[in-house]
């Protein structure tokens, strides 16, 4: 019997439509050489939701969502959307996604492709080789945490949010972190601010507690300004990244500018139910419609979509090899090409990716 899966499919505004449509095609001939069958769901998100519900995340979507064992993740916004309410905007029907869903953990690779090494700000011998994971809480801390708001006090006005995490949610993330890092290198670099705040002090706490099930991984802490500091001094010594919600909104995106290729980054979030994946990069409003996005970012989400909900580890090599085998033959996207290299479109960097899973 052949295997099944069901896959909403949330491709959104912008480039996001381009690269859904690269990365289906990609599973398409997945699922005819491994004998998956996928089942693609489409519904709307973001700023085309809004303008067709007047809602960022529809009821109708989010059952949609509820009922697939995996969503598949476009990009959302753009400046058409940009003057409404905070809270009717595109990017809070993602939020909300990640909270109805229980996404707690979000896991953004970085890795820094030989053929793209002189994309990267840094010196090649700094850069070759880098290949971590950015683990980031998601569901806690001080995106979520009440009271939040701004008040007028004694005259003037005033900001405030609140951090807040329970010894459960480090508990969950700290225990994936482990066991990510027992897949890989074995070592886990739990990443807060202790010295200054309580919330880092139980969360440092916590991360030594969880360790002493995975005594087999090594385990070290790290201050975030300092670990800022080392992902550009030394970003070779990091195998697995565990910090929380705030933290690694910033450093997966410092790791992820390292490599100096951002349309290459796909990231997984994941919960104890559910699976969501997308691309790191944006909606880019201004070169949509226009057949020069870079799908590779897409088409590694999907990637990490058969490793990890589908349980085809082989499939998702099979895709990573490809884009290996496309960069080093010199094809690029616009983003990332430079002169001697060969610039492709959306559609040809596809059928290239194609061409190869379908060769190996």
């Amino acid at each position: 019997m052949k295997k099944k899966c069901k896959i909403a499919v949330l491709a959104g505004d912008g480039i996001g439509l381009e690269i859904m449509e690269s990365a289906l095609k990609v599973l398409d001939v997945i699922s005819k050489k491994y004998g998956i069958e996928f089942e693609f769901r489409k519904a709307l998100v973001g700023g085309a939701a809004i303008d067709e519900t007047g809602d960022p995340l529809p009821e109708e979507t989010l059952k949609l969502c509820k009922e697939s064992d995996a969503v598949l993740f476009g990009a959302v916004g753009g400046e058409k959307w940009d003057n409404l309410p905070t809270d009717k905007r595109p990017e809070k029907g993602l939020l909300k996604i990640r909270k109805e869903l229980d996404l707690f953990a979000n896991i953004r690779p970085a890795k820094a492709y030989n053929a793209l090494l002189d994309s990267s700000p840094l010196k090649n011998n700094i850069i070759k080789g880098v290949d971590l994971i950015v683990l980031r809480e998601l569901t806690g801390g001080i995106y979520f945490g009440e009271p939040r708001g701004i008040e007028e006090r004694n005259g003037e006005k005033v900001g405030f949010n609140t951090m807040i995490y329970y010894e459960h949610e480090i508990k969950r993330i700290a225990k994936l972190a482990f066991e990510l890092a027992r897949g890989r290198r074995k070592k886990v670099t739990s990443v807060d601010k202790a010295n200054v705040l309580e919330v880092s002090a139980l969360w440092r706490e916590v991360v030594t507690q969880v360790h002493n099930d995975y005594t087999d991984v090594d385990l070290e802490h790290m201050y975030v300004d300092n670990c800022a500091m080392q992902l550009i001094r030394r970003p070779k010594d990091f195998d697995v990244i565990v910090t929380g919600n705030m933290f690694g909104d910033i450093i997966s995106d410092e790791a992820g500018a390292l490599t100096g290729s951002l349309g290459m980054l796909p990231s997984a979030s994941i919960g104890e139910r559910y699976a969501f994946y997308e691309p790191i990069h944006g909606s880019a409003p201004d070169i949509a419609g226009k057949g020069i996005a870079n799908p590779i970012a897409m088409i590694l989400s999907a990637a990490m979509m058969l490793d990890i909900t589908c349980k085809l580890p082989q499939a998702s090599k099979d895709i990573e090899k490809a884009v290996d085998k496309v960069l080093e033959e010199g094809y690029r996207t616009t983003d990332i090409w430079s002169p001697g290299t060969k610039k492709v479109s959306t559609d040809e960097m596809t059928d290239l990716i194609i061409k190869y899973i379908q060769e190996s």
